[in-house]
């Protein structure tokens, strides 16, 4: 199993944290690099190898991995020379790339498994896999309704329940057929392609633990939940 590690971004939304490490290996705990749990994770999951997108400051990603080796993962790098997305990395790589691979943030922490949803993926059938969770959003303001002019309806303070995507994706290689390499491709662009060509893509519902480490306040929770949830992240790792 393979798995590809989106790990190029400059991190601005969590500076400045970010202003000399990666967003990928900033501490987690008292020692741990978020990078480091997700390989962890994923070579507990049963992967073998794993390829990493890197840009903004990623030689200092390529020192601390290396090989691999250390966590039993054959590890190689795809550099990102320009922005390209989320998915446009990986038009730069096919022709490493297997049959059929996980994709994921390199931000993220959760106990997902991982290979279960490369394994949904691969029997679903489906072009893209996205594991998703639910949240509610809380809208702290009456919202009204309007038709021509008109108030039509009204809810004070509502709460709306959606399922998110988490940033973890299983893929197809024949998905990214006819998309030019070197060129940006969102996630949210291949997305919709696939709704308009009529191959929707199949949902991986995920309740348990999941934190998108994104802004300063996400990476203070990450800390003060890690050593409760230390065990649950790094199981049989």
């Amino acid at each position: 199993m393979h798995a590809v590690i989106l790990a190029g971004g400059k991190g601005i939304r969590l500076r400045p944290y970010t202003t000399a490490l990666p967003k990928p290996l900033v501490p987690i705990g008292d020692r741990h690099a978020i990078l480091e749990i997700v390989l962890r994770q994923l070579a507990a999951s049963g992967f073998t190898s794993c390829t990493i997108a890197v840009g903004h400051l990623g030689h200092i990603i390529r020192a601390y991995v290396g090989s691999g080796s250390r966590w039993g993962l054959s590890v190689d790098y795809a550099t990102e020379e320009n922005p390209l997305g989320t998915m446009g990395p990986l038009l730069t790589m096919r022709d490493r790339l297997p049959e059929s691979f996980l994709v994921m943030n390199g931000d993220i922490l959760t106990d997902l498994d991982f290979a279960d949803v490369l394994g949904r993926h691969r029997t679903g059938g489906s072009a893209l896999t996205i594991a998703t969770y639910a949240r509610k959003v809380h809208i702290d303001f009456g919202v009204l309704t309007t038709d021509a002019g008109r108030v039509v309806g009204f809810a004070e303070k509502p709460s709306m329940d959606y399922r998110v995507s988490m940033g973890v994706y299983g893929l197809s290689l024949d998905t990214l057929d006819g998309y030019t390499a070197g060129l940006p491709l969102g996630f949210d662009e291949l997305v919709l392609d696939l709704l308009k060509a009529g191959k929707p893509p199949q949902a991986y519902e995920f309740d348990g633990y999941w934190l998108d480490i994104g802004r300063p306040d996400d990476y203070d929770r990450a800390n003060a939940e890690f050593t409760t949830h230390q065990s649950l992240l790094l199981k049989g790792a």
